[in-house]
């Protein structure tokens, strides 16, 4: 009878409350799969594939050695969740699956962390990486943003309202001059932050030296006028190892903050940067380039709130560019904006929280739902609407300021702009919405 008995701790297949906790990271994946296969034994598959096997078993993968580095399958959860009898007639039944790695795997590197979590299984196709759940003593490895919110309201001296985010437009321009006109005009008008756009790094005709300096006078000129301190992103987004040495100048030139292309950059390049103890800087990412091949799909890929949320996080963006439900991208989910900005600011140990800067044809119009929605820790982010602004981009970032007022001190917009031209005149110009004036209706 001994010979008949199973020995649960020679399999890939465990439950939670067997494992050392601390030891593992737990992914939570969707996953549908053929109705003829076994889901346990296709999870198992799944963690031997991104640890210690293949599709066969070799001789060198001992017992020992897949409780040491192997992962375990630690759940298995079918939706809906079939009891009587197994669905014939329906093409997939999916499940979520809960694998847990050894962290010593991949320790702190993202790239290793994509590697094993999103590896080759992530080519079976119907397969959505959901969630990573991190313990606390693998957290310990990140550092995480070096400033986080309070670190900018201290270092802006904002400590009771939403920051101003204001990007260049036209996205790409030359000269130089042209976008320090522009800044200069929307911090004079309340901006605080004045950000390169994404499409705009270190080309020839507008190099990032050029920029810093013209920048970095009107960013003077206008603290001077107004008493406001005021922050200037500049977009050093390159292929590694010119990411750094651009970084590495921006900050010898006099800049006084940095903004990377995170998800194009890849999230490992990034966090270098971003733990880098020569860079001084406050860090803005652009999450969205690229990030939508990745997030989109219903059934593949990994989930927005993960990647746009708590990864963007633990790499050390102090501020986050990431779609906002209004605006130009009404598609996106308003629940998935939600959870990816509480993935963002939630207590998470020893990482600091992040800044969410929803973005994407923002407007003065928007500004009562995003503080209802985020409240004040939030980065309220417009280019076109201050840029674009019947009365120019000064009274386009004093009209953002008039909204913000007028939300914080419960009175609505129209009300607000009887004696405010400039929020009038946004409110007349952009009434339609901004997908709407895109799309020429």
């Amino acid at each position: 009878m001994s010979s008949l008995k199973i020995d649960y701790e020679d399999l890939l297949d465990v439950i939670y409350e067997t494992i050392d906790q601390d030891k593992y990271v737990v992914a939570l994946y969707m996953i549908g799969i053929w109705p003829n296969l076994n889901p346990d034994i296709v999870a198992r598959a799944l963690a031997a594939e991104q640890t210690t096997g293949t599709w066969i078993r070799t001789p060198m993968e001992t017992p020992e050695m897949r409780k040491t580095v192997g992962a375990k399958v630690i759940g298995v959860y079918e939706i809906p969740d079939h009891e009587t009898e197994v669905p014939k007639e329906t093409p997939l039944r999916w499940f979520i699956f809960a694998i847990a790695y050894p962290w010593i795997n991949f320790e702190k590197d993202i790239s290793m962390i994509f590697s094993t979590i999103t590896g080759n299984i992530m080519a079976y196709g119907k397969i959505k990486l959901l969630d990573i759940w991190m313990p606390k003593e693998y957290l310990k490895l990140f550092k995480g943003p070096k400033y986080g919110i309070d670190g900018l309201r201290d270092l802006l001296g904002i400590h009771d309202r939403p920051f101003i985010v204001a990007m260049i437009k036209p996205c790409v321009y030359y000269p130089p001059d042209i976008g320090a006109k522009l800044a200069y005009e929307a911090w004079v008008g309340g901006v605080d932050i004045i950000k390169d756009d994404e499409l705009l790094a270190n080309q020839s005709f507008n190099k990032v030296e050029d920029r810093v300096t013209k920048f970095m006078e009107a960013l003077d000129k206008a603290v001077s006028e107004t008493g406001e301190k005021k922050l200037y992103t500049v977009n050093v987004t390159s292929d590694p190892p010119k990411l750094f040495e651009l970084a590495e100048k921006v900050q010898e030139l006099g800049a006084n903050a940095l903004m990377v292309n995170c998800i194009s950059v890849g999230l490992g390049a990034f966090k270098s940067l971003a733990e880098d103890p020569s860079i001084k800087l406050p860090i803005l990412v652009h999450s969205i380039d690229f990030s939508g091949t990745m997030y989109t799909s219903p059934t593949s890929g990994i989930t927005s709130t993960l990647l746009l949320g708590k990864l963007v996080r633990i790499a050390g963006a102090d501020m986050n560019i990431y779609p906002a439900p209004y605006g130009k991208a009404p598609t996106f989910i308003k629940e998935k904006y939600l959870r990816i900005a509480k993935y963002l600011r939630a207590p998470m140990y020893n990482i600091k929280p992040t800044l969410p800067c929803p973005s994407g044809g923002i407007t003065q119009l928007h500004v009562p739902q995003i503080i209802k929605d985020l409240g004040i820790d939030v980065g309220i982010s417009a280019g076109g609407a201050i840029h674009a602004h019947p009365m120019g981009p000064r009274a386009g970032a004093k009209a953002m300021r008039q909204a913000i007022e007028a939300t914080l001190n419960k009175i609505p917009l129209e009300e607000y702009a009887k004696d405010k031209p400039e929020l009038k005149a946004a409110i007349e110009a952009y009434k339609k919405g901004s997908l709407a004036m895109m799309l020429g209706l």
